[in-house]
C-alpha cells in the first residue's frame, strides 16, 4: 500500500474531473480525496497498491473534456483510519 499526494494542472476544473477520480478510486478499492484550489488545480491523495492508483489515472485521463497538462506528485505516509474516496 501507498499514499500518493497529486496537484494537477490543466483543464482539470468544471469538467467532471473530481467525480470521475471518485467513480475510478471506487472500482479500485482506493481511499483518499480530491478537491478543487483556487489556482484552477485539482489536488488529490490516493491510498491503494501502485498499480491500482496507476490505472485509475488512467482512467481519469480517459476522458474528452480533460486535459492534463502536469502532473506533481509525491508518496506521503498512509492514513490507517480512511475508508473511502471523497470530493471535497
Amino acid at each position: 500500500m501507498v499514499r500518493k499526494h497529486f496537484r494537477f494542472t490543466g483543464r482539470v476544473q468544471g469538467v467532471g474531473f473530481r467525480y470521475r477520480a471518485k467513480y475510478a478510486a471506487n472500482g479500485m478499492g482506493i481511499t483518499g480525496w480530491a478537491k478543487n484550489e483556487y489556482d484552477g488545480s485539482v489536488e488529490m491523495e490516493a491510498q491503494g497498491t501502485a498499480e491500482a492508483i496507476n490505472q485509475m489515472l488512467v482512467m481519469i485521463n480517459r476522458s474528452d473534456y480533460i486535459v492534463i497538462d502536469s502532473i506533481e506528485s509525491k508518496e506521503i505516509p498512509l492514513e490507517e483510519n480512511e475508508r473511502s474516496f471523497c470530493v471535497r
